[in-house]
């Protein structure tokens, strides 16, 4: 029996200059959304993508909507569309946190379909790029959630690494954001990445690594959720499933079919050769 050890101090401000003060939650998406593009970039020269420099410079914008968007909207219908009916101001509040990978993700998807679809680009092109880069992300968004105290995980006495979180009563409970950040982030960039440089022909089946990140994502999320506690206000949506379970199904269920497919596409180019 573990009794937990205290939540480390961390000033969710980083600094303040009279009204303007910069959290590590806003830091997190700022270098999140740079160091992705960097990245995307540097992808798109190794492939000679049509998904070119120039494009991807264009696409960060919308690419930054559709993430906060998506993110902060996804959280309100997801998680407390009663909370923000009542008050839809704070909905706006985005410094106080409250995002929904899922939104966006969605929010991502309709950006990408658009762009593709006004520039002419192949959306599962343009997506193979984007599924490497998002883990990074993914990683500091977990850290910034850790920072924050929020999202912590379920009661536990069974792990010497266990916290008090300061709004997690005083028994001692997984720190679920750092293992969301070690799978969904390092994990699935390293997996994702190394298929990306190393592995030239499964790089070139369109839509293979866009299906293995919804694969992997929704696997990974929905054996971390028996680690995370349920947000408050929604306990278990269906039995013992919460909600970030129910809206990986999908995903998990969508990557299949993207890997499929592009295996199938991978056998009639070889056919027509």
């Amino acid at each position: 029996m573990y009794s937990g050890v205290p939540f480390p101090e961390i000033d969710p401000v980083i600094f303040q200059i009279g009204f303007f003060s910069l959290r590590w939650y806003s830091l997190a998406y700022i270098v999140g959304i740079i160091g992705a593009w960097f990245m995307a970039r540097k992808m798109s020269v190794k492939t000679k993508s049509v998904f070119t420099v120039l494009k991807i410079d264009d696409f960060l914008v919308w690419a930054t909507v559709g993430i906060i968007l998506g993110g902060r909207l996804g959280y309100v219908f997801f998680y407390n569309a009663s909370y923000y009916l009542e008050f839809p101001l704070k909905i706006f509040a985005l410094w106080q946190g409250g995002m929904s990978f899922h939104g966006g993700l969605l929010g991502v998807i309709i950006a990408s379909y658009l762009f593709a679809k006004k520039r002419k680009i192949p959306l599962l092109e343009m997506s193979d790029i984007l599924v490497c880069v998002a883990p990074f992300g993914l990683f500091l968004g977990r850290l910034a959630n850790f920072s924050n105290g929020e999202l912590f995980g379920r009661v536990t006495h069974s792990v010497p690494w266990a916290i008090i979180f300061p709004d997690g009563g005083p028994e001692p409970r997984h720190p679920s954001q750092l293992y969301e950040a070690a799978l969904e982030g390092i994990i699935l960039f390293v997996i994702l990445n190394g298929i990306f440089w190393f592995s030239k022909r499964l790089q070139e089946r369109q839509g293979f690594l866009t299906g293995l990140f919804f694969l992997l994502y929704g696997v990974f999320r929905f054996l971390l959720e028996y680690t995370r506690e349920p947000d408050g206000h929604l306990g278990f949506i269906w039995q013992n499933f919460s909600m970030g379970q129910i809206l990986s199904v999908p995903m998990v269920l969508f990557g299949i079919y993207l890997i499929k497919k592009s295996s199938f596409k991978n056998k009639l180019r070889k056919i027509e050769v």
